[in-house]
């Protein structure tokens, strides 16, 4: 009752506003129309009551020009309903168009014409493109079909792939519907399209596909993409939105106009004003909205003049995939660290691939990104991932100079109170060609401290070439000792990472407290050096769980592709239990990261007070 109530309100009030002179009857009659003809009667509930009251009110506003009024009395409808399709207009001697019965002609020449609304060819690529303009309702299919299948249907009917030009399709019978549909899916089960509520007489139809057709369809399995622009109206998009959600189709375009299903012109009482209103409603069984008001998004945005170059890129993009997923699948069965996973994460992704999942991606981002979440569904591992980077190239010899300049910047030190030495960085390397330079710049600073704080929280990994010598010098020099285990998967082989009996610089040794620092973005090789040091009691581990990454990840080619796959090949010793790679690694005390380096001073600080 208040909204209808602010309906009426509004409507007066516009009136008002224009200086308008009509009957009050005027306003009761356009209310009257819309609470038996909209499409959204829960949107006007109390309509009867408010329009009883309008009757009532025997007010005549002064009127000078009625297409003013029109306009005004539409805004007053619009702020109220908020439904941009009702209009009313002032057009004195409209005359309603009569729908235009089937011409008494020969099937042939029906054909002919209806020829002109429809265009139809084979592309490069054995691609079928169908432009539409009209969709003819199930009379006129009926009457022209076998024509229409003979010389338009069977003509791209044995293509491999299939556009669906709907860029100025405007006008549409909805009967026709479920024929469109119906060519593009199974004969069994039957679908559930669309309910479509028609207001005038209360009854919801639902359209289901088809069970026979007229000639063969095209089927579940091959491409189909839709082209759309912003003129793209009413049943041509409600055919659209059903292929969309039964993700049968591909939208590619522009959003559709948001057109009505159905939508009438109604004469306001003895006057030449009429309402045109939306008299049902498109429900769709799968999203239980409709595509009306707002139309249809498309799922690749482009402009209409844009579609049809984009959708011939999206098909031979699909050729492609099923070759992609396998070449991906075979990459990681031969060369992913845990040979086990890798085989069953292989199976499994050919099974996905199979499955119709990656039917419908239609650019290489989208199919990188759904390889990447396969890849870590399936084996719950972060580093196995889909990239379009390629293998990065070995860096030029920098100068002795620009290395200096690097290290300092990339290494930071401090010596705190009770002689605690900091040492500071965020990326390991292959420092064995600069060890002399970081040995002198670097390590002399902290290497005749009592105690050594290595902070890792922000290591985000780089190169396991160094961790060896890194480890060593927290290892006294008289004997060797196995640091790790390192399967590598490509050769099939195990090689122990042993200390280093030779190094640059003077050794820390194992007599002297060592503390590490950790947080969840500690990865990859800094994790491998955190494992050893904890594994072999070397070291305090404190602050927060590792990031549970890998080591260095190898990047492979898919095929002759851009797509690479970066995929971990080589795993620590796993013989005494779970390794790091993925876990992560939990510290002996657990903090958060930032206040990681104040336990760890005040423990030291603790320890060297005791002492004293």
């Amino acid at each position: 009752m208040a909204q209808a109530l602010l309906l009426l309100a509004s409507l007066l009030f516009f009136s008002n506003v224009a200086h308008c002179d009509f009957s009050p009857t005027l306003i009761a009659d356009m209310a009257k129309i819309l609470m038996d003809n909209y499409c959204s009667p829960e949107k006007l509930a109390g309509m009867e009551e408010a329009i009883d009251a309008a009757r009532d009110n025997t007010e005549i506003l002064s009127i000078s020009d009625p297409a003013s009024l029109a306009s005004v009395l539409t805004d007053g409808v619009k702020q109220t309903i908020f439904d941009s399709r009702v209009q009313v207009t002032y057009e004195p001697g409209f005359v309603p168009a009569k729908p235009p019965a089937i011409p008494d002609i020969p099937p042939e020449q029906l054909a002919e014409m209806i020829k002109g609304t429809v265009k139809a060819e084979v592309l490069d690529g054995n691609i079928g493109y169908l432009k539409i303009q009209h969709i003819i309702g199930e009379e006129m299919a009926q009457k022209v079909g076998p024509v229409l299948v003979e010389y338009i249907w069977d003509k791209i009917l044995p293509t491999s792939a299939m556009i669906l030009d709907f860029r100025s399709a405007v006008t549409g019978e909805l009967s026709g519907i479920p024929y469109i549909v119906s060519y593009y899916t199974d004969p069994e089960p039957l679908i559930h399209i669309d309910s479509v509520y028609d207001r005038t007489s209360d009854v919801t139809i639902e359209l289901w596909s088809m069970p026979t057709l007229l000639g063969k369809r095209y089927g579940n399995s091959k491409p189909l993409i839709i082209l759309t622009s912003k003129n793209t109206l009413g049943i041509a998009e409600d055919v659209v939105y059903c292929l969309k959600n039964l993700k049968r189709a591909t939208i590619v375009g522009e959003n559709t106009a948001g057109g009505s299903i159905k939508i009438n012109k109604i004469k306001v009482g003895d006057t030449d004003f009429y309402v045109t209103v939306p008299v049902a409603k498109s429900i769709n069984p799968i999203t239980g909205k409709s595509w009306e008001v707002n139309g249809v998004a498309p799922d690749v945005e482009v402009a209409a003049e844009d579609a049809l170059d984009a959708a011939i890129a999206i098909i031979k993009l699909r050729a492609e995939i099923p070759g992609l997923v396998q070449a991906a699948a075979t990459l990681v069965a031969d060369n992913y660290a845990f040979p086990s996973i890798g085989d069953d994460v292989a199976e499994k992704l050919g099974a996905v691939a199979a499955s119709g999942e990656y039917n419908l991606i239609p650019t290489k981002k989208e199919l990188e990104a759904k390889l990447s979440a396969d890849l870590l569904k399936l084996s719950g591992d972060k580093c196995l991932k889909a990239t379009s980077n390629i293998p990065a190239l070995p860096p030029n010899n920098p100068m002795p100079e620009m290395l200096l300049e690097l290290i300092k910047v990339s290494f930071h030190t401090d010596v705190f109170e009770n002689n605690i030495g900091y040492l500071h960085f965020d990326m390991f390397g292959d420092f064995e060609h600069v060890a002399k330079i970081i040995a002198e710049h670097v390590w002399n600073k902290v290497v005749d401290t009592d105690a050594l704080i290595v902070d890792l929280r922000n290591n985000v990994g780089g190169s396991t070439s160094s961790i060896a010598g890194f480890c060593s010098y927290f290892f006294d020099g008289d004997k060797q000792i196995v640091l790790d285990h390192v399967y590598d998967r490509p050769s099939n082989t195990t090689r122990d990472l042993l200390t280093l009996t030779q190094l640059t610089g003077r050794r820390y040794g194992s007599k002297k407290s060592v503390i590490v620092l950790t947080s969840g973005a500690t990865a990859g090789a800094a994790e491998e050096f955190v494992f050893i040091m904890k594994r072999l009691g070397r070291a305090m581990i404190i602050g927060e769980a590792t990031h549970g990454g890998c080591h260095p990840p190898e990047t492979f080619r898919v095929g002759e592709s851009d797509i690479f796959l970066s995929i971990p090949i080589s795993h620590s010793d796993t013989a005494q239990g779970p390794s790091w790679e993925g876990a992560g690694i939990a510290p002996h005390i657990p903090v958060p990261a930032d206040a990681a380096l104040d336990t760890a001073k005040s423990i030291l600080n603790k320890h060297f007070s005791g002492q004293k």
